[in-house]
């Protein structure tokens, strides 16, 4: 078959891009060797986000008595746990599969790769090999979980594929890494009734969040009963017996921590190996797919997006990549209006789904100081926040960060219940470039956590009413 754009993976990269191109007139194809909707739908995003729901209707329900409610004998059912999280993600793959039909898209099941600049090369599942030929091809492959030499998988050692579909709850788990994967895996296995540790290698949880956040997701994990050891490095795992054991160095010695399971989430690696990047002549650098502003690689024809090439691993960075990159190819061939804009890779939000929830965009303080930017700072406690209080949900707070002379948003951080909703109106505050004063002038719903957002500025204004 002959198609002007094939795209290779049909994760939130991949079918975004695809669709957009059926959208703009293009005869498109999507190759996927598993599962349509990728990593994200079907083992990441969608089905981990179930899971913490799960958590959070538990952690309710154990304490409906703050809440005037008397609740029976609550307990998890784990496998009805899971069987719901693998049918939220079925759901969300079939949702994808309908999208394809609707939009005329053409599902080549089967490993892709590269055949030459123009052409992919499809293996099913049963070996057989058909080639496609394609005036553009998008590689949008993902990533999968990194493993660490001293930490091979296994049935006691796993990475997050595993941890969504275990067989039974397991009595104790080691966690290995505190970014996103591994404080909400964390945060899901405690609230079930898992004994959990955290190693962090860094001085701090969720390294990449601005300092006061880690301190207070520190401060409430530790709270709810997780045993976090920062400045920690698992240096080799003993699965011989029952369960696993982990040699750990920390600070002042080796410890032997002991669990039934252990989870690496030390980060992911981009699936690049055996797409035919070396054949087709494309560049790679330290496991990244090599792009301009466009997702143009140095091979013509050939785009790569998502998180095979550099920047944040998001879901959401891929989806707009994704529209970037056919809506530059359509402009080029007379079929879209204008050149798109490049993505603003300063102004991405982060969102983290344990409890209490973390959202986050720009710049942290630190990063701001660095910058060598005169501040002013704004910090609202949720426990000064009504619907918090309301809500049962005081945890945590909204950090505003400005540029003392211009008045402009430098960056957010947020840590509290439902959170994650909130950080919008902070990336399209600075999208636009909005200043303090034009924050303070639009008026915020009352009761809500999102005034919180207002009450920081006002509280780097000198101006608070609330505190």
């Amino acid at each position: 078959m002959t198609y002007d754009i094939i795209v290779i993976g049909s994760g939130p990269g991949g079918y975004v891009a695809a669709i957009r191109a059926s959208q703009l007139g293009y005869k498109v194809a999507v190759v996927e060797k598993e599962s349509l909707g990728g990593i994200c739908l079907n083992w990441g995003c969608i089905p981990t986000k179930a899971l913490l729901k799960t958590a959070s209707v538990y952690e309710s329900m154990t304490h409906a008595k703050d809440y005037g409610i008397i609740a029976g004998d609550v307990k998890p059912d784990f496998s009805a746990v899971i069987k719901r999280s693998r049918g939220v993600a079925d759901k969300m793959s079939k949702g994808v599969q309908f999208l394809m039909k609707k939009n005329k898209i053409d599902v080549l099941m089967g490993m892709g790769s590269l055949a030459g600049a123009n052409t992919v090369s499809v293996t099913d599942k049963d070996g057989a090999v058909t080639k496609h030929d394609a005036r553009h091809i998008i590689l949008a492959t993902g990533a999968r979980s990194r493993q660490l030499p001293n930490m091979p998988f296994g049935p006691k050692v796993i990475g997050y594929r595993d941890a969504m579909v275990l067989p039974t709850q397991p009595a104790s788990m080691i966690v290995v890494g505190s970014g996103a994967i591994g404080v909400e895996f964390a945060y899901f296995y405690n609230s079930i009734g898992t004994k959990v540790t955290i190693v962090e290698f860094l001085p701090r949880l969720v390294p990449v969040e601005d300092e006061e956040v880690s301190k207070e997701l520190e401060r409430n994990f530790r709270k709810k009963g997780i045993t976090v050891m920062t400045n920690s490095s698992v240096e080799s795992v003993d699965t011989t017996g029952a369960g696993v054991k982990a040699r750990v160095k920390t600070e002042t010695g080796e410890v032997i921590l002991e669990a039934d399971i252990l989870l690496s989430a030390v980060g992911i690696a981009s699936n690049i190996e055996n797409i035919g990047l070396e054949a087709a002549g494309v560049k790679t650098d330290r496991g990244k797919v090599l792009v301009d502003k466009y997702y143009r690689t140095n091979v013509a024809g050939v785009y790569a997006i998502g998180d095979i090439t550099p920047g944040q691993a998001l879901a959401h960075v891929a989806s707009k990549g994704a529209v970037i990159c056919v809506e530059a190819i359509a402009h080029a061939e007379g079929k879209y209006k204008h050149m798109p804009e490049p993505m603003d890779y300063g102004n991405i939000p982060g969102c983290t789904y344990c409890s209490p929830e973390i959202a986050s965009v720009g710049m942290t303080e630190k990063q701001a100081r660095d910058a060598g930017y005169e501040l002013k700072i704004g910090k609202f406690p949720f426990s000064a926040s009504g619907k918090a209080s309301a809500s049962g949900a005081t945890e945590g707070f909204v950090k505003v960060i400005f540029d003392a002379k211009y008045g402009e948003l430098l960056g957010t951080h947020m840590i509290g219940y439902n959170v994650t909703e909130m950080v919008a109106e902070s990336v399209v505050a600075r999208k636009l470039e909005t200043t303090w004063q034009e924050l303070l002038d639009s008026v915020h719903p009352h009761p809500t956590m999102s005034e919180g957002f207002k009450d920081a500025v006002e509280a780097a204004l000198g101006e608070a009413i609330h505190l």
